[in-house]
């Protein structure tokens, strides 16, 4: 019986007949849709009605895909209802999974979800999930909900897979189409139908893991360890800066060794590197493994927004001074604010009322931010002409382009407070103090 349906859905991709469905329209759903959209009737579903009606005027709210690509996704849809997946031979779940304030994973809209997905399931589907989880979520918790929800078997009545996202905003070159995909099955014959879906998309190779646990596990490993080489550059810098020397100017100077990974400084935030190893973190205790490297990692990125606080108050001393805080989203060139770091430090600083402070991000909602910071939050004309210390949290290339524009309004004596080290200081004409990470 399975070898029939998995023919069934063979002979629908190559005929071109398949029917796909992408929950959540975010930074990796909608792209995804879009790609599927160009070859195979595709339905991208999102409970947001005010998004779904921006995407039917071909229009990105996250400005990630542009009005060409929604023009060339010739088959695609847009609902906001589930029901909408009734016909539909595959499921893909593109949703987020965030965590809670004590960071332990938060599986709500996956959950959500994922009954949803139960109640309008049709026989032989296979649902696909990209969000990021803690291994053995898929096959422990997603496929009871499904069966509870669809009265349907799984490996029987449907099927199911995993091929984690690998989305980075903005990134104008390690786009899905552009990049190594991951895929999994709950068995071999499920593994290869994925395969052959992500491979009408897909330019670079597709790799068949395993395992779904495996995929998944390899998933948060993969943020887990750019977030450990992060947490020690920022000890490094830590180091370098009661050293008094630059940390830019160390890691440069190791990285002329042809084994060295070169790593930055910073504050580590959004909804990937910033939560990912808590997912690894989690499944690691609940097995009875106490991940101490892990943990120190998350612990040191976390204090971050402390330790560049109180560099700040320290050096720039005093009250009433006037600071213009440059960047507030979690990454350059982006206006995602999950777990933005460099938001929490202009908070940090909000709450002292001590300051005069403004801050400007050329990627924010200006009626938004104005409601959530009042008077804080600046459009580009309205920003002051001196400021005791402007801080650079995040370099947009909005931002660095008009660097000069931004440095001349720094008052003699003051502070640039370039947290990336993205600022030339040969190039400073002004007389000012500089500190970088």
């Amino acid at each position: 019986m399975q070898k029939k349906i998995f023919d069934s859905i063979n002979k629908k991709i190559i005929s071109k007949k398949i029917a796909i469905s992408i929950i959540g329209m975010g930074y990796v759903g909608l792209p995804l849709a879009l790609l599927f959209g160009k070859k195979f009737k595709t339905i991208g579903i999102d409970i947001s009605k005010k998004k779904i009606e921006y995407l039917k005027r071909k229009k990105d709210y996250n400005n990630q895909c542009s009005y060409n690509e929604f023009k060339k996704s010739k088959y695609i849809q847009f609902s906001n209802k589930y029901k909408s997946i009734e016909t539909s031979d595959i499921v893909i779940v593109c949703l987020p999974t965030p965590v809670y304030n004590n960071n332990q994973p938060d599986l709500r809209i996956l959950e959500s979800a994922s009954k949803e997905i139960g109640r309008y399931l049709k026989y032989s589907a296979i649902v696909v999930y990209e969000s990021t989880v803690f291994p053995g979520t898929v096959e422990e918790i997603c496929s009871k909900i499904i069966e509870k929800y669809s009265k349907l078997i799984w490996k029987k009545d449907f099927y199911l897979g995993y091929s984690p996202e690998r989305v980075n905003p903005n990134d104008s070159i390690h786009k899905i189409q552009n990049i190594t995909k991951l895929v999994s099955g709950d068995s071999p014959l499920v593994a290869n139908i994925l395969k052959k879906i992500y491979q009408t998309i897909i330019l670079k190779k597709i790799v068949l893991v395993s395992d779904i646990k495996v995929a998944e596990t390899a998933k948060v490993l993969e943020n887990t360890q750019r977030d450990l080489n992060i947490a020690l550059m920022n000890e490094v810098a830590i180091i370098c800066n009661k050293l008094k020397i630059s940390t830019k100017d160390t890691i440069d100077a190791a990285a002329t060794k042809w084994n060295f990974s070169k790593f930055y400084p910073g504050l580590v935030g959004g909804h990937c590197i910033g939560v990912d190893p808590y997912y690894l973190k989690y499944k690691s205790i609940k097995i009875g493994v106490n991940p101490k490297i892990i943990s120190a990692g998350r612990d040191l990125n976390d204090s971050m927004v402390s330790y560049v606080f109180n560099i700040i108050k320290k050096k720039i001393g005093g009250k009433r001074k006037k600071l213009l805080f440059l960047g507030a989203t979690f990454k350059e060139d982006c206006n995602d604010m999950r777990n933005s770091k460099n938001l929490e430090v202009i908070k940090k600083f909000i709450k002292t009322k001590k300051y005069n402070i403004d801050f400007y991000d050329p990627f924010l909602q200006n009626n938004k931010y104005n409601r959530y910071f009042g008077k804080h939050f600046k459009k580009l004309k309205n920003l002051k002409k001196n400021y005791f210390a402007v801080i650079i949290l995040v370099p947009h290339t909005q931002i660095i382009r008009r660097q000069n524009f931004f440095l001349n309004k720094i008052n003699d004596g003051g502070y640039l407070f370039d947290l990336k080290s993205i600022i030339d200081k040969k190039k400073i004409k002004k007389e000012f103090n500089y500190w970088s990470l």
